[in-house]
């Protein structure tokens, strides 16, 4: 009997359909010869192509999400980067600089501030402002350095002699707080996998066991040396304050974070009962017992012995361990400047504390002012699908190292959170130098959620993370990028008889979900076509006569100016944007205007 034949390319429901009716009336002619659509069999047919329809399209979908190229979904893009080794970062962080304030007594007998009473505030310090923002301060503000702003703040008014002096430090700040978590780990397991309860976690900071013992966090698991910052206690502390060695790890994890954004701590495979060092186990623990010879290396046999190794990190067990981690509170962890102005909990240390007044100490800590003289900023947005799926590519092309404009872009967009994350990178090579000299651009996210300028001290920190990878001939400047803010004016021609008003809202509304929510790059041009085609889609517009982009600066807007005219293509098709600008429309609900006729 030949083999019927089956057409796999019907895998819609109507072909599906088709395919069933032909199969019927040609294999059972004198069975079945009701196909009228209103016929049982008609009913069943029906059926039978729309599961065939179903299988069909998840068939196709889950093949699509297979692949990075063609996948939607934003979690399965997750996995997928992952595959290429991109890191998932813990919830966004922001940084930046304060400037703390203290009011310290004057002394008796020399007339300045009694330096008896000049404090250090410790790290770990909580401040915020507005918001619900909170942020911890990262380093020590030791008042009683020299290079410390000091002036009068409070004088006798019957001899004019000062009786109270202000003094200003500086200091960095991160957003969120330092919380604490206690795992409990019971016997040996294999490349165990922590789960952290806590949601919101940006970092993990430190992992502790009952015994005393640190965990540093590597970035792969046969990484065994990590780098230590170590204060300078020589001379030369004021320009080198601290000192980086070396340090051996066998105690190691890596921290992974899932699409859901919940954080893992990943160990090895070694046990800390066997601190080897060697590559390779022992052959003593996996040798057969050799019958027939005059000695035995061991009477037990355990391949997965082979790879037990130390190599991988030393996994805890039978102990409890305390992990600290940074987890930002508030939603909008980016402040404006002059807005975080609140001391939540603060520690002072002072020289020869049991010989001073407590009334004295109690007025300097109680004296505690702070202020962000520029904005703490940093990438709050999710990253898209879209967005996810070029940075993975990148990361993967990289390698670890830069050399190409793409690989500087990618490492920087791979900062690590507790440092700040920047919006935008472009680099170019600097026309002007005879050198290899590089121009790297940088925007940050401003408290409204737009783009922004972005502050030193993330400047600082960016220049510090290139450097572990940049070529050694390179030279890299990191210059702020321009902004350029815009509107949009338009004017549509509407069908007779439709409500205009309600025809200029569809049009403002649908620029706002198509063009206006999509992220732009630095140097990306504004297609008008676009809007143009965006416009003639709305229901009741007949055709769109104009549209117009007009330049916006001064007040809240950006104070770079830029001839739009001038630099449109010579169609008219778009807008030009110079590679260390990008255009971005400020307030999509005031900056978009249009007439229907």
């Amino acid at each position: 009997m030949p083999k019927r034949p089956i057409n796999y390319t019907s895998r819609e429901f109507e072909t599906i359909k088709e395919s069933l009716v032909n199969y019927a009336k040609r294999y059972y002619a004198n069975t079945y010869q009701d196909f009228n659509e209103a016929s049982f069999g008609a009913m069943m047919l029906d059926l039978v192509a729309y599961v065939g329809d179903q299988l069909s399209f998840y068939t196709d979908y889950q093949a699509n999400e297979s692949f990075l190229d063609t996948a939607i979904e934003l979690n399965n893009v997750q996995r997928l980067a992952k595959q290429l080794g991109y890191k998932m970062p813990g919830s966004p962080t922001s940084t930046g600089v304060c400037n703390f304030y203290v009011l310290v007594p004057a002394a008796a007998t020399t007339g300045g501030p009694d330096v008896n009473y000049i404090p250090i505030l410790q790290r770990g310090t909580i401040i915020g402002g507005q918001g619900g923002a909170v942020y911890t301060v990262t380093q020590d503000v030791d008042f009683t350095d020299s290079n410390n702003e000091i002036t009068v703040a409070k004088v006798d008014t019957d001899t004019g002699v000062p009786t109270e002096f202000a003094i200003k430090g500086r200091a960095q700040v991160i957003s969120g707080r330092l919380r604490e978590e206690e795992i409990t780990v019971g016997n040996y397991q294999r490349f165990l996998r922590l789960r952290m309860s806590a949601a919101d976690i940006s970092e993990i900071v430190s992992v502790v066991d009952s015994q005393g013992n640190e965990y540093h966090q590597v970035d792969y698991l046969t990484q065994d040396i990590v780098l230590s910052k170590e204060p300078n206690r020589g001379t030369n502390r004021d320009s080198v304050p601290f000192i980086m060695k070396t340090k051996p790890c066998p105690r190691r994890f890596v921290t992974e974070f899932d699409t859901e954004g919940t954080a893992f701590l990943q160990f090895g495979y070694g046990s800390s009962d066997n601190l080897t060092g060697d590559l390779l186990a022992s052959p003593a623990d996996v040798v057969l017992d050799m019958t027939g010879r005059e000695y035995v290396s061991d009477t037990t046999f355990d391949p997965s012995n082979l790879i037990k190794t130390d190599k991988f990190g030393v996994v805890p067990e039978n102990t409890t361990l305390t992990v600290t981690y940074r987890s930002n509170d508030g939603t909008n962890i980016n402040a404006a400047a002059s807005t975080v102005n609140q001391v939540f909990e603060s520690s002072f240390t002072f020289d020869n504390r049991d010989a001073l007044s407590d009334p004295l100490v109690n007025g300097v800590e109680a004296s505690l002012e702070v202020e962000n003289p520029e904005p703490i900023l940093g990438d709050t947005e999710e990253l898209t699908a879209d967005e996810l799926r070029i940075r993975a590519y990148a990361a993967y092309a990289s390698q670890n190292r830069a050399v190409t404009k793409e690989d500087y872009v990618s490492i920087c967009y791979r900062m690590p959170s507790g440092f700040g994350k920047v919006k935008r990178v472009n680099i170019m090579q600097d026309p002007r130098s005879n050198r290899r000299n590089l121009n790297l651009y940088v925007l940050a996210e401003g408290s409204n959620g737009r783009f922004s300028v972005a502050p030193s001290q993330l400047k600082t920190n960016l220049k510090t993370w290139i450097d572990r990878y940049r070529m050694i001939n390179d030279t890299v400047d990191i210059l702020d990028g321009k902004i350029i803010n815009y509107g949009i004016q338009f004017e549509v021609v509407s069908e007779t008889g439709v409500n205009r008003f309600e025809v200029l809202n569809a049009c403002v509304d649908k620029l706002r979900e198509k063009f206006l929510n999509v992220s732009k790059e630095m140097g990306e041009p504004i297609y008008i076509s676009e809007i143009f085609k965006h416009l003639n889609s709305v229901p009741g517009v007949v055709d769109t006569t104009m549209v117009k982009l007009v330049n916006k600066t001064g007040g809240s807007y950006s104070s770079y100016a830029y001839e739009i005219e001038k630099n449109l293509s010579d169609d008219g098709r778009f807008l030009i944007v110079p590679p260390d600008a990008v255009a971005d429309v400020l307030f999509p609900d005031d900056d978009v205007t249009g007439v229907v006729k």
